[in-house]
């Protein structure tokens, strides 16, 4: 069972993913993680705090994500591009607190802050591809397949038809071939 304070962002995440952040209050949370308000000020003092709170479980996955794309059997570019690919999301949370985060950027005055911690995020994942490619261009590449992949995933578009994901990284393969 997640601790209280687990609750308390799960409960924020689905909030901002649902309403967006001005809709999102203290008390709102509260109710949504089953906790009274005081418990979620134990954790969070303030709804700055629980934005921090969010950023840094964000990081904390991101993280985790890195080192699940070094150490993927079939290597880290097929990993990131069938875990960026609609239905195929990277265990840990990661791609919904994205998503959440993505929300708290819209609607927040904590910019920098959201700004630096989608900037690690991307920065562990080209790190991650780097170490399996060596060549930064061909990590970029497969990164922004990622990232074209993932914004499908965000926005529920569906891969063309007759083609999928493994249709996608034998083609990229070609340029950039798994691990030995």
């Amino acid at each position: 069972m997640p601790s209280a304070r687990d609750r308390v962002l799960d409960a924020y995440e689905t909030l901002l993913i649902e309403h967006g952040g001005a809709a999102v209050t203290l008390d709102a949370v509260a109710a949504a993680a089953g906790v009274s308000k005081g418990g979620l000020l134990y954790h969070f003092a303030s709804k700055e705090a629980l934005a921090a709170g969010l950023l840094d479980r964000l990081r904390d996955r991101s993280a985790a994500d890195a080192e699940a794309i070094r150490n993927a059997p079939d290597g880290a570019v097929a990993y990131y591009v069938r875990t960026s690919a609609p239905g195929g999301a990277a265990p840990g949370g990661l791609t919904r607190t994205y998503l959440a985060v993505l929300r708290l950027a819209d609607s927040t005055t904590a910019g920098q802050a959201v700004r630096d911690a989608l900037a690690r995020v991307d920065a562990d994942g080209f790190a991650a591809l780097l170490d399996e490619l060596h060549d930064p261009v061909l990590a970029w590449l497969a990164q922004l397949v990622g990232d074209g992949l993932y914004l499908r995933t965000l926005t529920g578009t569906p891969l063309p038809p007759d083609l999928s994901v493994d249709d996608l990284l034998a083609r990229m393969r070609q340029y950039a071939p798994p691990p030995a």
